[in-house]
């Protein structure tokens, strides 16, 4: 067929350029016959190509090619056999060809050239400007040379098939190595993406996948939000200036991430004159801003509607294959399955952390103290934990027999009224330590009004005996206080610790105690061992601090260096608000990556030098 001798021809690699094996062809037939031209010629679709070439002038010495009308090679081409004419303007057969009349061949022999399958490709062919009778000498050896160059041709189709086909085999290889290589970035991404808990996470590991992968120079995470709106997932870490300025828009707006939810499908950006012409000034703010010259825009699947955005960007033009598109459509849903379970997570967190927040107490104001306390939650757990703070104040115990009536016959004086104050931890960081949390602190609470009188001790073993009773199974750590106005402004403290960190008393000449008595922690298995009590006197100027261990208990040093850093801040700034105080020491000791809860409860009684803010 002609078109696969077209392409054996193409297959040659030869074309009208000189070749320097073809040339040394055409060259033996003009030392060897005595012609002034010979040429090796190809056969095109619509042209004769000249690789070899000797004695041609121009312009066809230079073009290296004639169109058809100008070849009496394609009769051999067409016949598959020798073409011989001693005289071309006489025989019929090529009297009116062109290379006759503007070329001036007159005597012509051509031999096919033919490929491994027997296809004519063209002819080489020795040409004489004048009639020539060819001998059967000059023929046989046009032949045999034509059946030599016939031989090169064959090596040059089967060398150029090699590498075609070799190309292929790279080609190939890098495709199945892109396949494998998108295949283990899926794989990390369904194991990596499968353990995030929150969205800032989920973002922030989609932007290591893809840009260790595909080479974008943005990956962002676009959400819809409320039906109608889109909200950003900035970048904690500021790379990109854009994202907070361009935080949130409309989901109608003519943004390319937004079309892409809107519209549920992948919306590509060829470059900025695309963006200009079909999208908002303020998209292609944005994109000048982060240098992107191309972006993909892929739905994350939702169940009616799609969830958002996976918004990858490149500063150069970047065409996004089959396989890249395929790889993209399964990495979104991953990651929106991931989107998914964040938000869920982070509703679960939030509603945790308000009903934790909510079980904390409202101070009770106190004549002759001063108090403040502070709770933050860790700052990168998945849920809440059980840290709490407690103050209330307790009636004062009765000053005769039950027995005896009160009434107006007795006068005796009556009782100071006592503060209760307490800081525990609840063992665990999820919604069910949270709730034993509140259930323990509004245990303790009952167990001090039913056991007026009776100091801290009492009041957590009746805790602990309700708790192992009720099967309650509350575990973790307690300071509980007592504190008496005992006259001259100073008051008596009784406490009693459960395993919990030692308070801290800075008295008014700056000395800091460390209160290191304690037994053991609480739980159900132990049922309600001996708990010890243990006094000291506040004098006016003191002050008291109880925490939980998410306050020391840090990454960067030991526990007991964290406790001195807390004592020595406490000394030096002990005059100060005490609200601003323990929020600077829980910023300055436990930093702001915090990895536990903290709760902090403050008492000061009151001196001669003033508090003030910094």
């Amino acid at each position: 067929m002609a078109s696969e001798r077209v392409a054996a021809v193409r297959d040659t690699g030869l074309s009208a350029q000189a070749d320097a094996g073809m040339d040394r062809f055409a060259r033996l037939v003009t030392e060897v016959l005595g012609v002034p031209v010979a040429l090796v010629s190809l056969i095109g679709s619509e042209r004769q190509l000249f690789p070899g070439m000797v004695g041609l002038d121009d312009p066809w010495a230079s073009a290296r090619q004639t169109p058809l009308s100008h070849s009496l090679c394609r009769h051999p081409v067409a016949d598959g056999r020798p073409f011989v004419v001693g005289d071309a303007r006489t025989d019929v057969r090529t009297r009116e060809s062109l290379a006759v009349v503007e070329m001036g061949v007159v005597g012509y022999a051509g031999m096919p050239l033919t490929d491994g399958e027997g296809q004519v490709l063209g002819t080489l062919c020795a040409i004489d400007t004048r009639p020539r009778d060819w001998t059967a000498r000059e023929l046989g050896i046009l032949e045999d040379l034509a059946a030599a160059c016939s031989a090169e041709l064959r090596l040059r189709v089967v060398s150029r098939q090699r590498e075609q086909a070799q190309t292929a085999a790279d080609e190939l290889a890098d495709r199945l190595r892109r396949a494998l290589d998108r295949s283990q970035l899926l794989l990390r991404a369904a194991d990596t993406l499968a353990d995030t808990t929150g969205l800032t996470e989920v973002a922030q590991q989609v932007r290591e996948l893809l840009t260790s992968d595909l080479k974008p120079v943005h990956v962002g995470l676009v959400l819809v939000e409320g039906g109608n709106k889109m909200r950003r997932l900035v970048d904690a870490g500021g790379a990109a200036p854009m994202e907070g300025a361009y935080e949130h828009y409309g989901l109608d707006h003519a943004w390319p991430a937004a079309r892409a939810a809107r519209e549920n499908r992948t919306i590509t950006v060829s470059g900025p004159a695309e963006l200009e012409r079909d999208y908002a000034p303020g998209a292609v703010e944005a994109f000048s801003s982060l240098g992107l010259h191309s972006a993909v825009c892929v739905p994350l699947p939702g169940t009616v509607i799609p969830l958002g955005t996976l918004v990858l960007g490149w500063d150069q033009a970047h065409e996004i294959d089959i396989v890249e598109q395929a790889v993209l459509a399964a990495l979104a849903g991953y990651t929106a399955r991931a989107v998914e379970r964040a938000r869920f997570v982070d509703n679960r967190i939030y509603v945790a952390r308000q009903m934790q927040e909510s079980l904390l107490t409202n101070l009770p104001s106190v004549p002759g103290a001063e108090l403040a306390a502070l709770y933050r939650p860790a700052a990168a757990s998945d849920l809440v934990g059980g840290d709490w703070y407690d103050a209330y104040p307790l009636p004062a115990p009765p000053t005769s027999s039950a027995l005896e009536p009160a009434g107006e016959g007795n006068d005796q004086p009556a009782a100071a009224a006592t503060l209760a104050v307490s800081v525990g931890d609840i063992t665990g960081h999820d919604m069910h330590a949270a709730t034993l949390m509140g259930q323990a602190r509004s245990m303790l609470r009952q167990a001090d009004l039913d056991h007026p009188g009776q100091g801290p001790a009492r009041a957590v073993s009746a805790f602990e005996h309700a708790n192992t009773r009720l099967h309650i199974k509350a575990s973790g750590t307690l300071v509980h206080v007592h504190l008496r106005p005992c006259g001259q402004g100073s008051w008596e403290m009784t406490w009693t610790n459960a395993g919990h960190p030692p308070p801290l008393i800075v008295l008014p000449d700056g000395t800091v105690q460390r209160l290191e008595q304690h037994d053991i922690l609480i739980h159900p298995v132990l049922g309600t061992p001996p708990r010890t009590e243990h006094h000291q006197t506040l004098p006016p100027g003191s002050l008291l601090l109880l925490y939980t261990d998410g306050l020391i208990e840090q990454r960067r040093g030991s526990i007991d260096k964290a406790i001195a850093a807390v004592g020595d801040t406490l000394a030096a700034r002990r005059h100060e608000a005490l609200a601003t105080l323990i929020a600077d020491i829980a910023d300055d000791v436990a930093g702001s990556d915090a990895t536990d809860d903290i709760a902090m409860l403050a008492l000061r009684v009151p001196g001669t030098a003033p508090v003030h803010d910094r």
